[in-house]
């Protein structure tokens, strides 16, 4: 079963391709309101912003480039797995950082983008509310994500 969705398959398929759409159609697809997509900068171990959507603005120079390893996305790229927390405004974890909690986001989901074993990079997604995402829809996440690394690679 193909678990992306027909548009964002589309978008994908444009020249060059437009990533706010392709993340925000994604934060759509997941009944999300917030969502961020990183591209790992090659020969290094930062994750750089390439589209955003919900980011508070005083927030921007802290999730402009990300260390692997830190926080969500970068926790994700690092386990090369997806970071999920019902409520990251609860979280005591550590895994959220204390800025995110600024987004005001509740239920986050973080999936790094891997293809062939390869890192690229993260996408993540949030709702304003708590939410434990399903088995598919993590899935699905980290599918569209093979997919982005596809059309990067």
């Amino acid at each position: 079963m193909n678990s992306i969705p027909e548009k964002i398959s589309i978008l994908l398929e444009k020249n060059p391709i437009d990533w706010q759409n392709v993340l925000e159609e994604t934060i759509s697809h997941f009944d999300c309101s917030t969502g961020t997509l990183h591209f790992l900068r090659q020969n290094t171990s930062i994750l750089e912003l390439q589209a955003q959507k919900g980011i508070p603005d005083f927030l921007m120079p802290k999730v402009s480039e990300i260390p692997i390893g830190k926080g969500m996305a970068g926790i994700a790229a690092e386990r090369m797995k997806p970071v999920e927390m019902c409520n990251l405004q609860t979280d005591a974890s550590g895994v959220a950082r204390p800025a995110a909690k600024e987004t005001k986001v509740e239920g986050s989901l973080a999936a790094p983008l891997i293809h062939n074993g390869k890192l690229y990079g993260t996408i993540g997604i949030a709702k304003p509310v708590s939410y434990d995402f399903t088995e598919e829809e993590i899935s699905s996440l980290m599918d569209i994500g093979n997919l982005i690394c596809q059309k990067i690679n």
